[in-house]
């Protein structure tokens, strides 16, 4: 597998402040795309600009504003090439007392928003006769876990919408594929243990051991980095051939 592209390409990437986000925004630029990092958190401009990406500020459970982002990219670069949907939230809770307001956020983030980017970059990418779409899931996209109802809705959503876009862009030179890690090393994790620990009664490291490693036949956590290479081959020319697939990336969890 290699991570390496022939043509230097312009890339959309979204929840870019921390994390799988940064990992491959950091990554694509050393492999000589444009970039426009997309976050929420005004405070991602520096980061993003530390490491030679454009930035745009967006709440993206508006749908206005995923639009908005779409159309910032194109007018800096004149195309959209790559999309990676990567931006996501969490809130842990039993479905009896899971708040309305927070699922329809996280539903709004973390599916509504990589449709309508989808959906925004594609006459970018059908004019081109090439364009990647990569949808950030999760294991959580596989098989499900307790007081997380609104995340596994989102995620198993976004591999129906994966599904969709590959077999409707196959004709244009547009794939669309997931990738689904375990648990990886980023703050929105950190938060979940937390969250964890409180509902279960149990300590941090008893939640990394005995909920999050459990069922790892690897017992650790993933490397962002390790995401954005693989991120990389599905963005590159090397990967033309793959579409509609959920590429797992989860220390062997599903292999039981």
């Amino acid at each position: 597998m290699t991570s390496s592209a022939a043509t230097p390409r312009v890339a959309l990437v979204t929840g870019t402040s921390s994390g799988i986000g940064e990992a491959v925004v950091r990554h694509f630029r050393e492999l000589g795309h444009q970039v426009l990092a997309v976050d929420f958190n005004p405070d991602g401009k520096a980061l993003a600009e530390s490491m030679g990406a454009a930035f745009f500020q967006a709440d993206l459970t508006d749908g206005e504003a995923c639009k908005a982002a779409a159309a910032d990219a194109i007018k800096r670069f004149g195309r959209v090439d790559i999309l990676v949907n990567n931006a996501g939230i969490q809130h842990v809770a039993p479905i009896e007392s899971f708040p309305e307001t927070q699922w329809r956020r996280i539903i709004d983030l973390m599916l509504t928003a990589p449709f309508l980017l989808s959906q925004a970059v594609w006459p970018s990418m059908r004019e081109n006769g090439w364009g990647r779409i990569i949808n950030i899931a999760s294991v959580h996209a596989q098989v499900a876990s307790p007081g997380k109802s609104a995340y596994i809705s989102a995620k198993h959503g976004m591999i129906g919408l994966t599904k969709t876009a590959a077999l409707e862009g196959g004709a244009q030179g547009i794939t669309a594929n997931a990738i689904c890690p375990a648990y990886v090393k980023t703050p929105l994790v950190d938060n979940q243990i937390a969250d964890q620990a409180r509902m279960h009664g149990m300590q941090e490291q008893e939640v990394i051991e005995q909920i999050m490693l459990k069922n790892a036949a690897i017992k650790r956590l993933i490397e962002p980095s390790e995401v954005a290479e693989l991120v990389a081959y599905m963005a590159s020319d090397a990967a033309g051939a793959v579409t509609g697939s959920s590429w797992n990336i989860d220390l062997g969890w599903t292999a039981q």
